[in-house]
């Protein structure tokens, strides 16, 4: 796609005020691709005016209507997927079968699972002799991250829609092009002009000029913990409500009886999906003492199976990772993670390629609880195995971080994996491989934030009630 040099505010693109530039580039090759501009607070007043403007007429469209622009958005969605999903490779680096199929295909779920709920949620319930109106919050500042582009927007985007809420959206840095095209997207599909707005920049200026904003009723933020804490103390000074969806260090427990090459084998590809760039990835793989050493065989085994290399070439299984920055911190956690006296098993922290912000799939065994590859969140593809002595010990090492997003349980049979994954701290927790739903509440426990996206949970968040007395 060509990038566009403006915002897209109030149904048109539009020059930004200042004439600083973000330049996009290809962690593959590490050459620039394009080029968007940096937003200043004025762009980001311009936005959250023209969001307020749209907002009583958007709030008081019927539903069913608010449906039938949803299920338009997600049909430009579906018709332009191939577009989004070179888009997405190029700015990312993920693979590029990885991008058509969760990219874009998890969000044109999504979507279309809004356009359903819209049409058939009960924005209005009878309770003794008060009618309950569910109305929308008002205007929300979408605040996105760069390892899923386009799904972090439709999960926060379509619930806002569907609520009768406006929006504007600050995209990361990395990954810019895939707003634009989303914008496009939008704009295609019919939406009001105003209810959706796009403003390119910075976290430091254009998303804390959002975040603050006292046009802004709920911020809606995507991405590390400790930007998380500075945007919910800036909502809360404002009295403002807030969804935060935040860092994790997920807990991969394989019980006793389990299949255990299953669950090793699956647990690899998990981690090193999305090149290890997932909040919810199960980086912290559990094992009894008595099954430890072969799952570290299969592990390694696993791991040697994804090359690394041109994310656009179908042999390539893992891509870059997005930025020089994120290259050196993870390859920094691996040189730590041997410092403090984990096992390396498979790959390491010397780069695979000559050029382009690699990471080799890496397996460390003999982990430790207390070892910071094991409570610090890596995002990248390293994989930390741990032992445990009994189901107690494999419980205690599950919840023992600040973190609790996602996690998983293996064991002989399904009564058993539930028993275990009720006592653990954590939102979500895949059972036996347990598949996506778009319709599950996803979000943490701890500091892993606060609220639920996707399905009926995720449209609650931008809703607030109104009760009426007869």
């Amino acid at each position: 796609m060509k990038a566009h040099d403006g915002m897209y505010i109030g149904g048109a693109w539009r020059p930004s005020s200042g004439r600083d530039r973000i330049e996009v580039v290809n962690p593959a090759d590490e050459q620039v691709i394009g080029g968007v501009p940096a937003g200043t607070a004025d762009d980001v007043d311009a936005a959250v005016r023209a969001a307020r403007a749209a907002l009583p007429g958007w709030a008081s469209t019927a539903p069913a209507e608010r449906a039938a622009l949803i299920g338009a958005l997600r049909d430009v969605l579906t018709a332009r997927k191939t577009e989004f999903a070179e888009t997405i490779t190029a700015e990312l680096g993920t693979t590029l079968g990885f991008a058509e199929a969760v990219h874009v295909g998890a969000p044109i779920g999504v979507a279309a699972s809004y356009a359903e709920l819209a049409a058939s949620y009960a924005f209005e319930e009878r309770l003794g002799n008060s009618t309950v109106l569910m109305e929308p919050v008002g205007v929300v500042g979408a605040i996105t991250p760069w390892n899923y582009p386009l799904h972090q927007i439709v999960a926060k985007v379509a619930p806002a829609l569907a609520a009768g809420c406006t929006l504007v959206l600050k995209p990361a840095e990395d990954t810019p092009l895939t707003a634009q095209l989303f914008a496009e997207a939008v704009h295609e599909a019919d939406i009001p002009a105003g209810v959706f707005n796009l403003v390119t920049g910075t976290g430091p200026v254009a998303g804390q000029a959002l975040a603050g904003h006292e046009g802004v009723d709920l911020v809606s933020f995507t991405g590390s913990t400790a930007v998380g804490r500075k945007i919910g103390a800036t909502a809360g000074a404002a009295i403002k409500r807030v969804a935060l969806e935040l860092g994790g260090k997920s807990a991969n427990v394989i019980l006793p009886g389990a299949d255990l090459a299953k669950a090793v084998s699956t647990g690899v590809a998990d981690v090193m999906r999305n090149t290890g760039q997932s909040c919810n990835a199960l980086t912290r793989m559990l094992v009894h003492r008595d099954q430890y050493e072969e799952a570290v065989s299969l592990a390694a085994a696993a791991v040697a199976k994804y090359a690394t290399g041109d994310p656009t070439q179908p042999g390539t299984r893992v891509g870059p990772v997005v930025n020089a920055k994120q290259r050196d911190r993870v390859r920094a956690y691996i040189v730590k993670g041997v410092e403090e006296g984990a096992r390396l098993v498979a790959g390491g922290p010397e780069a695979p390629h000559e050029h382009g912000y690699f990471v080799a799939p890496t397996v460390f065994a003999d982990v430790t609880p207390e070892m910071t590859i094991a409570q610090e969140e890596i995002f990248g593809p390293v994989l930390s195995i741990l032992r445990y002595e009994d189901e107690e010990d494999a419980l205690r090492i599950a919840n023992g971080t600040v973190y609790g997003l996602s996690g998983a349980v293996w064991a002989a049979d399904e009564e058993t994996a539930v028993a275990f994954a009720r006592r653990m701290d954590t939102g979500q927790v895949d059972i036996n491989g347990g598949r996506f739903n778009v319709l599950a509440p996803f979000g943490g426990y701890k500091q892993s934030g606060v609220g639920r996206e996707l399905g009926p949970h995720g449209l609650a968040e931008y809703l607030q009630t109104k009760s009426l007395q007869f």
